[in-house]
């Protein structure tokens, strides 16, 4: 237990050195007007406005933020200006926090699909989710489903050696749903508890991505029809809105139930993870901030505001 305490505390100052880059861009911005106004009117709202935007917070997500704000301004007799920031920050946890049930795959026999574009670190994660699991006690299969990708596998057989999980993999070219229903099969004679697959990133031809995933998705269906069904897209935070535009793209083609951000380490735009959360409506699942295998973990949405917003209340307190 004190180990485990160690471990998120010291990921915690990761995360919040991660997030550094954001925090002295549009967070601090957003401080100078909380604390350089000294009434809360119409210019107020419009620069907290364009700095939201400019934090890569999103049009959308926004106004949703903005509207929330005059709507608590006006029901708590708020005044003040200063006042406003933690009002703002109770909003985004709001918008942020998963649902109840957002983890309830870890007490079922699980099939998560992983998927995401070329570059965004999609093999690599799934690598790290597999160790994440097993140290968890859960007795994990990857699949080498991504059989378009040269080195995909020998990447994916390295991570799963390092994670200490077995691997079903097939030669580059193989159809992939073929390397599923052989992951189907052995998680089943292993009685494995999560089934890990990675999928191909590609995202130029929508319509063979779609019915490839169909296809995967028919067998998983057919051969494992009592396993709960998870579908991941792994997006890269330093690409900022067109992380928003791949999950959109996903979503459509894979019906997603959860986000995997990585590269929260080197970005300047934090602010996407709460666009995607209020846009799509997926909860942020898992977060990344380094190139470790322990350097991923599950996402929470109170420590992730802390970090971001330098709340005095530190976890590291």
């Amino acid at each position: 237990m004190a180990e485990e305490k160690k471990e998120k505390t010291g990921f915690f100052a990761r995360l919040k050195s991660g997030l550094s880059k954001t925090r002295n861009g549009f967070v601090n911005g957003m401080d100078s007007i909380f604390k350089g106004f000294k009434s809360i009117d119409e210019e107020f709202y419009e620069e907290l406005e364009e700095m939201l935007i400019m934090g890569d917070v999103g049009v959308n997500t926004t106004n949703v933020l903005i509207e929330k704000l005059r709507e608590s301004v006006k029901k708590n007799h708020v005044h003040e200006p200063s006042e406003c920031r933690e009002l703002l920050i109770e909003s985004i946890k709001e918008i942020m926090s998963p649902p109840e049930d957002a983890y309830s795959f870890t007490d079922e026999k699980t099939v998560i699909m992983v998927v995401g574009v070329n570059g965004v670190g999609k093999t690599t994660t799934v690598g790290k989710l597999a160790s994440r699991m097993k140290e968890s006690g859960k007795k994990v299969l990857v699949a080498a489903a991504d059989t378009f990708r040269a080195a995909a596998n020998e990447q994916l057989t390295r991570w799963a050696e390092k994670a200490g999980v077995d691997i079903v993999s097939s030669k580059e070219g193989t159809d992939p749903a073929s390397v599923v229903y052989d992951a189907v099969t052995a998680a089943k004679a292993r009685n494995v508890d999560v089934l890990l697959c990675d999928t191909a990133g590609r995202l130029h031809n929508k319509k063979n991505l779609m019915d490839e995933l169909a296809k995967m998705n028919r067998i998983v269906d057919r051969e494992y029809p009592g396993a709960k069904r998870e579908t991941w897209v792994v997006l890269d935070a330093t690409t900022g809105q067109n992380a928003v535009h791949q999950a959109r793209e996903f979503n459509e083609a894979a019906h997603l139930n959860g986000i995997v951000l990585t590269k929260m380490d080197g970005t300047a735009k934090g602010g996407i993870a709460i666009a995607i959360s209020s846009e799509l409506n997926i909860p942020v699942k898992y977060i990344g901030v380094g190139e470790g295998i322990d350097d991923l973990q599950r996402f929470d949405c109170d420590e992730f505001v802390t970090a971001l917003f330098d709340v005095s209340d530190s976890k590291e307190d």
